[in-house]
């Protein structure tokens, strides 16, 4: 019993504490009013209030997901194995479309996602904290570079977890036919 309240006088002498430090958290109440754009009493921004500190640029190396522009250079390797032969290929695409030069299996459907979804070779990093099944799909890997919509894209796939399973799933019509059958 008395070690709870010895942790609670702390909680709440650390709460005072903390309130007495706050601006408009403790003390003698503040006699002027809130200036424009501050709630009342406590000092702090309304959220109404329109601030002047721009917002971060957005981060050079992100790939934004969704539709895009559809155009693509890119060298995709997939092997099968640790020690099976690579497969390579080029997709170059223009405006969703494939050009000439492009040697994969199934250039439209791969031009097309990726005008769909600018994102599907550049899985952002994972978090932490995000769960993975603990499954394995199989041994195969996958090399993708090179640049879509301007952004340069230099991923790995593999299909030893279930987070990664899933992102190669996401990206399997442009890994193409020879991608692995997950």
């Amino acid at each position: 019993m008395r070690k709870q309240l010895s942790h609670a006088a702390l909680v709440l002498i650390a709460v005072a504490t903390l309130a007495a430090c706050t601006p408009g958290g403790g003390g003698a109440p503040s006699s002027s009013a809130p200036t424009p754009g501050q709630t009342e009493g406590t000092g702090t921004p309304s959220p109404d209030t329109e601030t002047k500190t721009p917002a971060p640029p957005p981060s050079a190396s992100a790939v934004p997901s969704g539709p895009g522009e559809g155009n693509a250079e890119l060298a995709i390797m997939v092997k099968p194995s640790e020690t099976g032969k690579p497969t390579n290929f080029t997709l170059v695409c223009q405006d969703g479309v494939p050009a000439a030069e492009s040697q994969h299996p199934d250039a439209a459907a791969a031009c097309l996602a990726l005008k769909r979804n600018t994102a599907l070779v550049s899985p952002g990093p994972r978090p932490t904290d995000q769960p993975c099944t603990q499954q394995y799909g199989g041994p195969q890997q996958a090399t993708v570079t090179g640049v879509v919509d301007g952004i340069p894209v230099e991923s790995n796939f593999s299909l030893t977890n279930g987070c990664e399973i899933a992102e190669w799933n996401a990206a399997k019509v442009v890994l193409g036919s020879s991608g692995g059958a997950v």
